[in-house]
């Protein structure tokens, strides 16, 4: 059963109502999780020239890639589907949580500004809960799950020492679950997902679960944050 303040109950309403944006809202009592502080990585990705590229799944999109806007270093961040077939890489198809897509977020960084360690510091943090399975918050189903895709070698050793690192650290309640994978393919979402926590900021959804998000990394991660979200509609890197 879709539970009724969810993402994509959300979203069908919506549509049903004929708007993207729904402005009345009774939801659950409690808002986006805190925030968890956890130390930096002890292995990081060595420093690189050029643009890099990070992709990361940790819930709905909407919030993941409105905190990887509001990152210094980042050129850019994609909503859109990682894990399954390019065939099957649309929203209604990836709701149904038999595609093996994750909604995920594609981050385009210049390493001499932010590494691959501070991403995934941000990722672990801020974004989402990374000890809740195939679930973030309402939102349940493999298409909401904790998911690193990596792009080389040195992208899963980084991964998965640092989640390693966590774990013995004893940082959560609970071990952490995210999976790490090789990236075989990235499919940007529909347009209307991209920018959405920015064109979008008193959308029930993101105004409880997400906005929280761009708070707590503006506290937590002060030197990392930008008050302008850097938006895929300007951004200056797309591919």
């Amino acid at each position: 059963m879709r539970n009724p303040f969810s993402r994509n109950a959300l979203v069908v309403a919506a549509a049903v109502a004929g708007t993207v944006a729904l402005w009345s809202f009774s939801g659950p009592s409690r808002a986006a999780e805190d925030a968890v502080i956890i130390p930096p990585p002890a292995l990081d990705a060595k420093a690189a020239t050029g643009i890099q590229t990070a992709v990361v799944a940790g819930g709905c999109f909407w919030g993941v890639q409105g905190v990887f806007q509001h990152t210094a270093g980042v050129l850019n961040a994609v909503s859109g589907y990682a894990g399954g077939a390019k065939e099957t890489a649309e929203y209604e198809k990836v709701s149904t949580g038999t595609t093996g897509h994750a909604e995920s977020v594609e981050i385009k960084f210049d390493p001499k500004q932010i590494s691959y360690g501070r991403i995934l510091q941000i990722f672990f943090s801020v974004t989402h809960d990374p000890t809740q399975l195939d679930r973030q918050g309402p939102d349940t189903g493999t298409q909401y799950r904790s998911e690193i895709f990596t792009l080389n070698d040195e992208q899963k050793r980084v991964a998965d020492a640092y989640i390693a690192q966590l774990n013995a650290a004893g940082v959560y309640k609970k071990p952490i679950v995210t999976r790490v994978g090789l990236l075989k393919g990235f499919f940007p979402a529909e347009s209307y997902h991209q920018d959405y926590l920015t064109l979008h900021p008193s959308q029930p959804y993101i105004a409880y679960y997400d906005i929280p998000k761009i708070r707590n990394l503006k506290k937590i991660f002060a030197d990392s944050y930008v008050e302008k979200p850097t938006l895929v509609s300007s951004a200056k890197v797309t591919n």
